[in-house]
């Protein structure tokens, strides 16, 4: 029997490819529900049934879920850091009834299994001073001190699912996201992360000749990046599991600089770059996974960060050529 599916957030980067994932095993239908439709296409195969609907309302979470067996509830107002540090209020409000509203409106339907995506951003900021910081694992949220509104969020939902788990039976399962990278990603207009800018200010470098790039910030702040064909392998086999009850890091342990990350961009570009440093967000001074809880029960990511950046990295480049961006 085909199990259905409903993927909120299947307009945005990571629920398209999931999608895609799904879609390509043959044992899934599968919904998708969103503002909008992918920017830039499907990256595999589109939905069997796709949705315009808000899940601010509670009506159209209703709708969304509706005769489902499994959500991954992916949909959220967010973007990178620049982005969540500018927009508190409309991020806490848009998250808080979007996350609220799609897990009630799961319950009320019979949903077996509601898969939260939560991320990094949950964890103390007083553990993340450091550029050279221990890796955080999952036990580490506590006492909390999350990034304000966006992490607060999240740290709260992850909360609500456990507490709908214990008093209504309702099998969740939540991913932390470590920084997800990879193609059909935001890469212009102020919501796209550090790979994906990166990528399209060398991109632009090259086809203009221009080798100068900013970054925000000193660049020594450091991060760990985890592609998207890892993350949504990943993601599918937590919604399987029935060992991994409690929340779980969705990433890699690999931690690089952001002024590093820019020159191995430039090294698969096959490009020499020269970095001016520029006043902008910069977020926490360093953040990485202890990704031992994931390897054990879900598996191991399996692309490098070099073959990851180059293929992240080609698709930007095209987009820049194809949209004119920057070079007409």
């Amino acid at each position: 029997m085909t199990t259905r599916v409903c993927v909120t957030g299947a307009g945005g980067f990571i629920g398209s490819h999931l999608v895609g994932l799904l879609k390509r095993s043959g044992d899934y239908w599968v919904r998708g529900v969103d503002l909008k439709e992918p920017e830039w296409g499907w990256p595999e195969s589109p939905p069997d049934d796709f949705q315009i609907r808000d899940l601010r309302r509670f009506d159209d979470a209703l709708l969304s879920v509706h005769n489902c067996d499994q959500v991954y509830a992916l949909a959220a107002d967010m973007g990178g850091i620049g982005y969540i540090h500018s927009v508190h209020a409309q991020i806490a409000y848009n998250n808080n009834l979007i996350s609220n509203h799609t897990l009630e409106a799961a319950r009320l339907m019979g949903v077996q299994r509601y898969l939260f995506t939560s991320s990094a951003c949950v964890y103390p900021l007083y553990l993340q001073t450091d550029a050279n910081v221990k890796p955080l694992k999952e036990s580490d949220a506590y006492p909390a001190m999350p990034e304000d509104a966006y992490g607060w969020e999240k740290l709260m939902t992850e909360r609500t699912c456990r507490h709908y788990t214990e008093d209504y039976g309702m099998l969740t399962r939540v991913a932390r996201f470590h920084n997800i990278y990879g193609p059909y990603g935001a890469w212009r207009g102020g919501k796209e992360k550090a790979p994906a800018a990166l990528c399209r200010k060398i991109a632009l470098a090259e086809l203009t000749g221009k080798n100068h790039i900013e970054i925000w910030g000193d660049g020594e702040q450091t991060r760990s990046f985890c592609y998207i064909v890892d993350c949504k392998f990943l993601l599918h086999q937590l919604m399987m599991s029935d060992d991994v009850i409690l929340p779980i890091n969705i990433g890699t342990d690999r931690l690089i600089s952001i002024n590093d990350l820019a020159y191995l961009i430039a090294y698969v570009a096959d490009m020499d770059i020269v970095i001016e440093h520029v006043p902008g967000t910069q977020g926490v001074r360093g953040r990485n996974a202890d990704i031992s809880l994931m390897n054990l029960y879900l598996g191991s990511p399996q692309i490098s960060l070099e073959r990851g950046l180059k293929e992240t990295y080609e698709w930007i480049k095209e987009q820049v050529i194809l949209s004119g961006y920057g070079i007409r």
